[in-house]
């Protein structure tokens, strides 16, 4: 079975503009063009892999901000905007590709920011890592300020949590809003980083984890436990 991995950050009620929101992708994409090659060309979807090739995605507020008002929702303004992209690069199995949900006010909603990443081949290998997971969980904090994102398996996700609600699980790599609260001390070979001053990067283990390894797995019940007992470990604020 192939494990996939997926991130996202996400954040609760928050009314911004197409403009403001636009500010906010034009910080994203510049951050995740320092964290690999793999994620300096973003596309719009298109009717075929060619047609998408030939919508590339500037980079720029300016050109950001229209895109993001084509996917306003129409029926409830309070909903707030869609995006998405891809980033071309391999095959299926080797493209990465974001949707976001921005700007909503709606207390029924979350707000957004994920990535579906590769599964196979070398472009799999390059990204699956605890560096580059590290660097877009850190890119979506500092472009976005959700209040929790994550990287992690959804096989392991669905191992620990039959609902899993955004914020009340743990994964591979993960970040806290600092208004969350206090992260505690962790256990090696967890490491703890600060993301400039809004909140904190948890990256559970240098290596690739996968839920078939029990000490993983178990490594992340005893991270959980400690968060669990700081407090952190909760539903998203309305």
């Amino acid at each position: 079975m192939i494990e996939t991995i997926y991130a996202g950050s996400y954040w609760g009620a928050r009314k911004e503009s197409a403009e403001e929101c636009a500010l906010r992708m034009e910080r994203l994409f510049a951050e995740l063009a320092n964290v690999g090659p793999c994620f300096a060309q973003w596309f719009q979807q298109g009717r075929s892999r060619k047609a998408a090739l030939q919508r590339p995605i500037e980079p720029k507020a300016s050109a950001l901000e229209p895109l993001i008002r084509r996917g306003r929702d129409r029926v409830f303004e309070d909903l707030g905007f869609r995006i998405s992209g891809w980033n071309g690069v391999g095959d299926d199995h080797g493209a990465s590709g974001f949707e976001v949900t921005c700007g909503g006010y709606s207390h029924a909603v979350n707000n957004f920011c994920v990535f579906n990443l590769p599964s196979l081949g070398s472009h799999a290998e390059q990204v699956l890592t605890a560096p580059v997971l590290g660097g877009l969980v850190r890119s979506m904090a500092i472009a976005w300020e959700p209040e929790w994102a994550i990287a992690t398996s959804p096989a392991h996700r669905n191992l620990v949590t039959d609902s899993p609600k955004p914020g009340t699980f743990v994964g591979w790599v993960m970040y806290l809003a600092r208004a969350r609260g206090t992260v505690p001390p962790l256990p090696a070979p967890v490491r703890i980083e600060p993301v400039e001053d809004q909140g904190t990067l948890i990256i559970l283990t240098p290596e690739r984890f996968t839920v078939s390894n029990p000490e993983h797995v178990a490594l992340a019940e005893r991270v959980r436990g400690l968060l669990a007992n700081a407090g952190l470990m909760k539903p998203l604020a309305p």
